[in-house]
């Protein structure tokens, strides 16, 4: 017998652990399966699980779940991401805590000490991810550092390189000057900040007293301006074009440049441009063959290309000290208050500097093309297809990618430096030694790059190098390419389009059929989480409080498509009452004596409410089909709570008790099997969504030799199990006890006193089924008695009707009319109030146009409750006018 009460917190435990032991979890080569696959986004290696991981994994965990009960062989392929930046740092502080550096340590040593912390302290993000029920293949785990994924990195690395398609180049990086290396654009925020537009006069050379005006919120660099740009048709400057300026501390002569990219109306429509520290700058100096002159060290100080007075200053000590030169000098035209947007390293917490240095690139725009062209044939397709113009625009616009990292921690560039710096990129340092004795007749020293490759250089490979690549395995053959990834928006570019582009080039082939994209997790008032802001929801504290099963089916529930997520521990406890109206209903089967027979046959069934209910089980198997086939998890989840709690408990659960106390004996052996056979289609199509629940129940059900649920076949149905008569019927009867219910409910009838029903003027159809279902009606309407009449209606009698039969409630004496005309009119009265209110706001123009449009939106959906509220209303006292 099933206890009074769920404890999650044993049975997620004990299932898991059954469940991993067993193998349900394992994909398998050799099946004759139609083969499904998702390759797990790897997480960090030094990461904690958060809302956005609970979100995505559930989200996946609940597909092969699906498919595996589907009969299909699934692999998710699990693994974790090695971290570069935030892997080194993990330990770096450590070390710092010892009082040692890296350095102290050099290179094998660091290294050493990174893959100890590893092994002992990494990953715990994949324990998490078990407490969240993820059930990947964890035998096949991978390690974007592993020597089979190295492998992969140093072929992809040596190919495309000997394609052309990767290359050294001086170009402008994201440079951290407190970590010492490039970053990605991911690893960049933008934080306002409130500071000053300085506007300073450049002397036009060889005309004495004339000025252009440039405006910068960044002084220091001007040390390594090489031109100051205005735009072709800016008439005011026309004559300027082609002049110089001299520029202010440092002398140079630089040129006056037309280029589209100067703004007449912003500012003075001057622009001074310095290629060597802004992104902008940098392609008007490519266009203009303006001179590249690096004024920064990597550290961000001020280096031996700028006037000895400033050698060696921090860039924000230089700032104030090229201002007051300015000022000294008179050509500071004026400091304008300014909010800025500052770039800063997500990890270092310092602002990053645009600078110019040699760093390995790809060739992006090339090996983009055959990206583009397969989403745009459908070769893959994203959904929401709205992310579809997002993956275009990245692709259309795609910039060389800088793929060298100045780090310790990671896959180092498999290039080695001769002596008169040619390169000699190669797998092994063996196969390099080996072409510079060819190029150089004789054995040289070579020197290692000492750079390692950005992290998604690795993960781009993560749907074949985990699968054997560059190896021919079964895997490979059998689950390239995989059916969905499951991401959210922030990575598209960053790794759905690097996958793209990898696959394709090296497989011939896209790596996945679908992407979905899934939205944010916010919290309950849209805000974004952010520990800043003290609003970040711990998973792990969720699932504590209330369960794993509620919160996977609060994320599912939630995950409308384009939509983000607005999490509020209200939508969770909500979810876990579910869980305990699941768990009622199983105590409820047991205390009856419903066992499930596994050898049941549904299509046997002779009452009506049991051939209804197999009815509503078919529906709600294709709506969950459908759904999930369509990435709708919000639907899915949202049709079985439909289905489960209105029309199994609500009526079908309601339907059998007058059954059951009948004591018919056939009729109750029907039902009770009836009662134990949907329960159990019901726990099949709830475990992907709550697994641990559903298998608990299903372990009670009665049928002790039943395979796991997780390895269970999902249910099928065909047009055979649904009877549309009997449909028709139930739902007859259905509304009847609802109109009842609901006209009881406006009138304020007490539930505990009775009232009589009669039927005036029905068809002898309708007599029938009135007289069928009298017990039901009685039941869950709360009426004494259930009668045909052929005279008037007794003075004061409510009437309802429905099709084509009246039938009556004769309320005098059960309700003071005078008593609830007083209370209608009152509640009427509140309700005109408030949409007078409403609308007294919504006709000031005022208010309108200053008022936020989701404020507007509100105030439009509350006046048109209020309404509802009114039409109920003026039903009520209408009715209630004639007793």
């Amino acid at each position: 017998m099933l206890d009074k009460t769920y404890c999650p917190e044993k049975v997620e435990a004990k299932h898991y652990e059954r469940w991993e032991k067993s193998g349900a979890f394992s994909a398998d080569p050799n099946s004759p399966s139609d083969p499904y696959t998702i390759m797990m986004p790897p997480p960090n290696v030094t990461g904690n699980l958060h809302m956005g991981h609970a979100l995505t994994f559930t989200l996946q965990d609940v597909l092969v779940r699906y498919k595996r009960m589907k009969g299909h062989d699934v692999l998710w392929q699990p693994g974790t991401d090695h971290a570069g930046i935030a892997t080194q740092m993990v330990v770096e502080r450590q070390l710092a805590e010892k009082g040692i550096s890296r350095h102290d340590l050099g290179r094998e040593k660091f290294l050493n000490s990174v893959w100890e912390w590893k092994e002992e302290s990494g990953g715990a993000i994949v324990k998490q991810l078990r407490h969240l029920g993820a059930s990947a293949d964890w035998p096949r785990e991978r390690f974007t550092m592993d020597e089979g994924l190295s492998e992969a990195v140093r072929k992809v690395f040596v190919q495309l390189h000997k394609e052309g398609l990767i290359y050294k180049d001086k170009r402008l990086v994201n440079w951290d000057p407190k970590l010492l290396t490039a970053i990605s654009d991911l690893e960049v925020v933008q934080k306002e900040s409130n500071g000053k537009l300085w506007h300073f006069r450049y002397p036009i050379d060889g005309e004495d007293g004339k000025y252009i005006v440039v405006a910068t919120t960044r002084p220091e660099t001007m040390l390594g301006d090489s031109g100051v740009a205005v735009h072709p048709d800016d008439d005011r400057y026309k004559d300027l074009v082609g002049k110089n300026v001299k520029l202010p501390i440092v002398g140079r002569l630089i040129p006056i440049v037309a280029d589209e990219y100067a703004d007449p109306e912003t500012g003075s429509g001057a622009v001074k441009i310095t290629p060597a520290h802004d992104f902008n700058d940098f392609e008007v100096g490519r266009r203009c063959n303006l001179e590249m002159i690096n004024i920064f060290d990597r550290f961000a100080h001020i280096n031996e290309n700028a006037p000895d007075d400033y050698q060696g200053l921090d860039r924000f000590v230089a700032r104030k000290k090229i201002v007051a030169k300015f000022e000294e000098l008179g050509l500071l035209d004026k400091i304008e208050d300014h909010l800025n947007s500052v770039p800063y390293g997500d990890r270092s917490n310092v602002p990053i500097e645009p600078w110019l240095t040699d760093q390995w690139y790809v060739d992006a725009a090339t090996l983009a093309k055959p990206a583009l062209e397969a989403v745009e044939t459908g070769k893959t397709e994203i959904v929401p297809k709205q992310w579809e113009n997002t993956y275009y625009d990245w692709m259309r616009n795609i910039q060389p990618w800088c793929v060298s990292r100045q780090l310790w921690w990671g896959h180092q560039i498999p290039a080695w430096y001769g002596p008169d710096g040619e390169i000699f990129v190669e797998e092994t340092e063996e196969e390099a030694k080996a072409a510079a004795f060819t190029q150089f007749g004789k054995e040289v020293e070579l020197i290692r790059d000492p750079d390692v490759l950005d992290t998604w250089f690795s993960s781009a490979l993560w749907p074949f190098s985990t699968i054997g690549w560059p190896e021919t395995t079964k895997e490979l053959e059998r689950y390239y390419p995989g059916d969905v990834l499951v991401t959210g928006f922030d990575i598209i570019f960053f790794w759905v389009a690097r996958m793209m582009m990898m696959g394709m080039h090296f497989m011939k082939e896209v790596p996945f059929k679908t992407v979905y994209i899934h939205a944010l997790v916010r919290d309950e008032n849209g805000q974004k989480m952010s520990k800043s802001k003290g609003n970040v929801i711990d998973p792990l504290e969720v699932i504590s409080e209330y369960s794993c099963d509620a919160l996977r089916f609060t994320l599912a529930a939630m995950a409308a498509p384009g939509r983000d997520i607005k999490l509020a521990s209200s939508r969770v406890e909500g979810y876990r009452n579910f869980g305990t109206k699941l768990w009622n209903a199983s105590i409820y089967s047991q205390m009856n004596g419903a066992v499930y027979d596994p050898n049941f046959d549904p299509l046997s069934c002779n009452e009506p409410i049991n051939k209804w209910i197999v009815g509503r089980v078919a529906a709600a198997t294709a709506a969950v089909d459908k759904a999930l086939d369509d990435y709708r998890f919000n639907d899915a989840a949202n049709a079985l709570y439909r289905f489960f709690w209105n029309e199994y408990c609500d009526w079908y659960v309601e339907f059998t008790k007058p059954v059951l106390a009948a004591g018919n004996e056939a009729t109750s052996n029907e039902t009770k099997a009836t009662i134990a056979w949907v329960l159990a289609q019901t726990l099949h199509l709830l475990h992907p969504i709550m697994p641990y629940i559903t298998e608990e129940l299903w372990e009670n059900l009665g049928n002790e030799e039943a395979a796991p649920l997780i390895s269970s076949s999902w249910p099928k149905f065909d047009e055979r199990h649904t009877d549309a008569d009997v449909d028709k019927e139930m739902d007859w009867v259905i509304k009847l006890i609802s109109d009842i219910r609901a006209t009881r409910a406006e009138l304020n009838t007490p539930p505990k006193l009775k009232a009589p029903l009669l039927l005036k003027d029905g068809s002898d159809a309708v007599k029938a089924k009135v007289d069928q279902y009298k017990d039901v009606v009685k039941w869950l309407a709360g009426l004494s008695s259930v009668d045909f009449t052929d005279e008037d209606l007794p003075q004061g009698a409510i009437q309802i009707v429905l099709d084509d039969a009246t039938f009556a409630l004769p309320l005098e004496g059960i309700i003071d009319v005078e008593q609830e005309t007083a209370r209608l009119n009152k509640e009427m009265e509140k309700t005109l109030e408030e949409i007078a209110k409403i609308d007294k706001q919504l006709s000031n123009e005022n208010f309108v146009s200053r008022a936020p449009e989701h404020v507007v939106a509100e105030k439009k959906t509350r006046r048109e409750e209020f309404m509802s509220v009114k039409t109920k209303l003026d039903e009520a006292l209408a009715r209630i006018a004639n007793l």
